[in-house]
């Protein structure tokens, strides 16, 4: 029996277990994100009216920089309204109170977000807090909807001429 038997089998599995390693490294530095490993979140609330296409995981976004993601979307049962939970990175804490949130389309058909502009309160938002101004997604399907349907602005009754007053008839 050969000693190279056993180095040559030691060194395809070292060899396998780089590769997975190295895999494993790549997956988590193309997601951009530390898996929650030494960073602090805190969690805040927003009610909108509609979410258009809103999923759970979209970003939160402030002046085009990702600070957070969407972690949960429900329904309040008494309001009828849409509650986004947003899951904001730590170092964020110092959102103002008076912060709006707005739900908008990165491009023409790309993906939502939040995007959250602050205010200029002294105060913050506390974990757990609900952002008071909110504005909904608007519905680019709807509007175009509408305007085509509605004859490009004007609408068709106010292009009728009506009976000139000067020709009517005498009794």
């Amino acid at each position: 029996m050969s000693i190279r038997g056993p180095r040559l089998e030691f060194s395809v599995g070292a060899f396998l277990l780089l590769a997975l390693a190295s895999l494993l490294v790549l997956a988590f530095a193309s997601t951009n994100r530390n898996f929650g490993i030494g960073k602090t979140h805190y969690a805040l609330k927003a009610s909108f009216t509609n979410l258009g296409q809103l999923r759970v995981n979209a970003p939160v976004k402030v002046g085009g920089v990702i600070i957070g993601s969407v972690k949960d979307i429900s329904l309040d049962p008494q309001k009828f309204t849409a509650v986004v939970t947003l899951d904001i990175d730590g170092k964020y804490n110092q959102l103002s109170a008076d912060t709006s949130a707005g739900i908008l389309t990165s491009g023409l058909l790309g993906e939502n977000y939040v995007n959250l502009s602050p205010g200029g309160d002294p105060d913050v938002l506390k974990p757990g807090d609900e952002i008071a101004y909110t504005t909904p997604a608007v519905d680019l399907i709807q509007l175009v909807g509408k305007y085509m349907f509605s004859g490009g602005g004007s609408s068709p009754d106010a292009t009728k001429s009506a009976p000139d007053a000067s020709q009517g008839t005498t009794p």
